[in-house]
């Protein structure tokens, strides 16, 4: 797990960072195993503490760590999931039958509350932005917020320190104070921060074992979206960032680049060329212009001598092209029919 540059093809990374992977698991599975059910194996079993009839609302469903989160919640009894996704992954998710209710994102507060008036024991918020005034007021009392990510914040077609600043400040301050009034709890997590800033690196690792665990046990499986050459890494990009992917998206090395499509040759407008020829004809002019009459008869004969000299040459060409065109054309078909003797007498005369 290197903090930066993953997708090179080379990358230094220490030891302590660096997991013994199952001989039986393939090389794709690890790739996508080890980021995504790390922080849902964390989120859910040491910062919430999951326990038997709980409620949880889910954002980003469809996702490698929320696919992650969906398996490891199943391994507790009873627990309800609110998974919250575009419309479009509504279909293919249902078919696994682990959420019991998918709802769409652009008004997924009213939905839940059409299910239940209660709201939600639990909230798991990887976008931030506005998301976060409307989730919490979906918790219950004795309910746990947790953000896990800026979704929201680090994305967009126009992304900039001041529309990132905007994201943040939509965001209601909550005070402690409010928290006590309500019983409720706020949480965060990085798994960034906490394995590369805060010494987290026995604790990962420790939890990176209980993993592959669960996985010989066959409680999990990664679920991979599709996997990509690293020159592709653009294209697996932004099918992430359209939200178009279900699961995880894994980088392999050993994969061709897809062929990209032939770029055809930009040809000039009518217009263009146009206006090109009237430019060359106005300097032409010119020239003569600067060099004075005296040129005009030199010019003259040295317009004829080239007409004399492009003449000849074309006739050249035109025989040679002809005669040779012909003797080529000719000399495969007479091959083919057997008549080897008529193409002799070409050659000979």
């Amino acid at each position: 797990m290197p903090e930066f540059r993953a997708w090179s093809e080379l990358v230094a990374v220490p030891t302590k960072y660096v997991y013994h992977i199952p001989e039986e698991m393939t090389f794709q599975d690890a790739a996508a195993i080890v980021m995504n059910y790390l922080v849902a194996y964390i989120l859910i079993f040491d910062l919430v503490s999951l326990r038997e009839g709980k409620s949880m609302l889910l954002h980003s469903v469809g996702g490698g760590v929320g696919q992650a989160i969906v398996q490891l919640v199943r391994t507790v009894p009873n627990v309800t999931i609110f998974g919250v996704c575009s419309k479009s992954k509504h279909e293919a998710l249902a078919a696994t039958g682990l959420i019991d209710h998918l709802i769409d994102r652009t008004d997924y507060v009213n939905e839940v509350r059409k299910i239940t008036t209660e709201g939600v024991d639990i909230v798991m918020d990887c976008l931030c932005g506005e998301e976060c005034n409307r989730g919490y007021g979906l918790l219950k009392p004795m309910g746990k917020y947790i953000l896990y990510g800026s979704s929201n914040v680090v994305t967009g077609e126009t992304k900039s320190f001041f529309s990132v600043a905007r994201s943040w400040w939509q965001v209601d301050k909550v005070s402690p104070i409010k928290l006590f009034d309500e019983n409720k709890s706020l949480g965060g997590f990085n798994l960034r921060h906490l394995l590369y800033q805060q010494d987290g690196s026995e604790y990962v690792r420790s939890t990176v074992d209980k993993i592959f665990g669960l996985w010989k046990e066959g409680k999990i499986k990664p679920v991979v979206d599709s996997a990509w050459a690293l020159e592709d890494v653009a294209e697996a990009m932004q099918k992430m960032h359209d939200r178009k992917n279900i699961g995880k998206l894994v980088l392999d090395p050993s994969m061709e680049p897809k062929p990209k499509p032939a770029t055809p040759a930009k040809s000039k407008s009518k217009k263009q060329a146009s206006e090109d020829k009237g430019g060359k004809k106005e300097k032409d002019d010119d020239k003569k212009a600067e060099n004075g009459g005296g040129d005009d008869k030199k010019d003259g004969g040295d317009v004829a001598e080239e007409a004399k000299t492009n003449g000849d040459a074309e006739e050249g060409a035109a025989q040679v092209n002809g005669d040779g065109a012909a003797e080529k054309k000719e000399e495969p078909v007479a091959a083919t029919n057997g008549d080897a003797t008529e193409s002799e007498k070409k050659e000979s005369s």
